[in-house]
């Protein structure tokens, strides 16, 4: 499926205001200025900008036009409301991403990994255990789901790049969308052994579980990745519905 051309329009512009390119707080080039850069329609422009409102990193004032709200964290920051990788997400905050591959292997799914996974009782899967680096620092452990008959030709050597690359430009999948659920849970013995976690300082994980579905609205991924408290930010960009 050929990518659309807002997406990216608006990865442009997320570019151009997380580099402070567009200065905060002040209003983006006009509507028809974007058209004019882009050369594109007005509908095209309209819809990049309602996914940068999405995000938060604008907001439109009507009369006067498209203000950059973006502030940057200091802490690197993921995104709950958007599928990113987590190669995306280092090069977003300027970091030097590095995965190593702690498990490589497959299974079939009984029913009670069913119900932890969604996946359907004896689909086959392949199971992953990934150390995601961060400047040369391990902070997020991924045990990852992937179902076999969506990701087939996955190998140790593609997981240890960027699965979502694979898939979306070998495999032509288009990932539609992500439920997230975000919970506080005891450390346990894999996060102590390789995230060099000091029990008295911290005694528990941020860890967030996705459930990913293709164009085809297959759940072809289960992801469970436990971070570090003290160093990652999970941000949403909420919006107030008319009463």
């Amino acid at each position: 499926m050929p990518k659309s051309k807002y997406i990216d329009i608006y990865k442009d512009i997320k570019t151009k205001i997380e580099t402070n390119e567009y200065v905060y707080q002040k209003l983006l080039p006009s509507e028809n200025l974007l058209i004019q850069q882009y050369s594109c329609s007005r509908n095209t422009v309209r819809r990049a900008i309602s996914h940068l409102v999405s995000d938060g990193y604008v907001q439109t004032i009507q009369g006067k036009g498209v203000r950059n709200i973006y502030i940057p964290m200091k802490q690197s920051t993921f995104t709950l409301g958007e599928i990113e990788s987590f190669r995306e997400s280092a090069l977003r905050n300027s970091q030097i991403p590095h995965t190593d591959i702690l498990l490589f292997t497959e299974g079939t799914t009984d029913e009670l990994l069913s119900k932890k996974t969604g996946f359907s009782i004896g689909s086959e899967f392949y199971y992953i255990q990934r150390l995601h680096y961060l400047d040369g620092i391990p902070l997020i452990l991924n045990h990852n789901y992937f179902l076999k008959e969506c990701v087939l030709g996955l190998t140790k050597e593609i997981a240890s790049s960027s699965i979502y690359q694979y898939l979306e430009q070998t495999l032509h999948m288009t990932i539609i969308n992500s439920r997230r659920i975000m919970t506080i849970e005891k450390i346990n013995e894999l996060d102590k052994k390789y995230l060099n976690i000091n029990e008295k300082d911290y005694n528990c994980m941020a860890v967030v579980s996705s459930y990913t579905y293709n164009s085809n609205g297959t759940l072809f991924e289960f992801t469970q990745s436990r971070h570090l408290p003290n160093y990652f930010r999970f941000q949403d960009n909420a919006v107030r519905k008319p009463t």
